[in-house]
């Protein structure tokens, strides 16, 4: 069986792709792996992995401060960042906490 260069350089993409901790079942690596050795694959498909991978489009793109600190709510988007990160580490915040919207 001939291996093309496209799904050698996807198997390769998909070897680096981080893992989910939320999706054990799910993985986007195990998906991208399987496209590997799918007859019709192409390079514009790996380099939307690619890009995928290396947040080119977030690079190209950048967002303002405005964007990402609203007026309304300048730590909004720390905060979710902020809880996914522990929730990925299995730490939760107590119940009264989150009942009287304390964040620290």
């Amino acid at each position: 069986m001939v291996v093309s260069k496209a799904a050698q350089q996807l198997t390769k993409i998909a070897s680096s792709w981080p893992v989910d901790p939320f999706r054990p079942n799910i993985q986007l690596k195990n998906f991208l792996k399987s496209l590997s050795v799918h007859p019709k694959l192409t390079f514009d498909a790996v380099q939307a992995a690619q890009s995928l991978r290396d947040n080119t489009i977030q690079k190209k793109y950048a967002l303002s401060t405005r964007t990402l600190q609203p007026a309304s709510m300048p730590k909004h988007y720390e905060r979710l960042v902020e809880g996914y990160e522990r929730s990925a580490r299995g730490a939760g915040r107590p119940w009264w906490k989150i009942f009287f919207g304390v964040w620290k």
